[in-house]
């Protein structure tokens, strides 16, 4: 008599792994909170600056200058913070976890990611200097050129440090020590 998989979505290879208890999942999930509080920050900003794309209008009371100057801001932060990630986390990672090895998904995005980050930043600088005019239809082609790598990428790196997937490759002592 055949049985049926509960768990259809398992492969043959993944062995059931025992329910959490609030205090382990706290633990393996302790990367994916802190990872999706920084991506929450990008995607807020992204938001106000692709918003103003579609409406036509910055945010009450914001000038240019700040507009510009939040602009600058992101692509820094977003700059620094992949850089972290590429020199520090996604290393230790690699090491036991496919999806941050070289060449794979999440570092193929970021090339993606960081290709359109280089026409904001010049963009901005551009405007900020005075060199051009900022025109919200130039930012939002701009932002559309990256924007959906981008999202993607915040939701699949969040993802992937989930504690469901991380207690696949991790004990919770050498969770406890991740660099993160």
């Amino acid at each position: 008599m055949a049985t049926t998989d509960p768990d259809s979505s398992l492969t043959p290879s993944e062995p059931t792994l025992p329910k959490l208890s609030q205090h382990d999942f706290r633990i393996y999930n302790r990367m994916a909170e802190h990872m999706d509080y920084f991506h929450n920050h990008f995607r807020e900003t992204w938001n106000v600056l692709y918003g103003a794309c579609e409406t036509g209008k910055r945010s009450k009371g914001m000038s240019i200058r700040q507009f510009i100057g939040m602009g600058q801001q992101f692509c820094a932060q977003l700059e620094m913070h992949h850089g972290i990630e590429e020199r520090h986390i996604f290393p230790v990672l690699a090491k036991k976890m496919p999806a941050f090895k070289k060449e794979l998904e999440l570092l193929t995005q970021h090339k993606q990611i960081h290709a359109g980050l280089d026409k904001l930043t010049k963009y901005l600088d551009e405007c900020n200097s005075g060199e051009r005019e900022l025109r919200l239809s130039e930012l939002k082609e701009i932002l559309d050129g990256f924007g959906k790598v981008l999202w993607q990428h915040l939701d699949d790196e969040v993802k992937e440090l989930g504690a469901e997937n991380m207690r696949k490759y991790w004990s919770k002592e050498e969770m406890v020590r991740m660099p993160m």
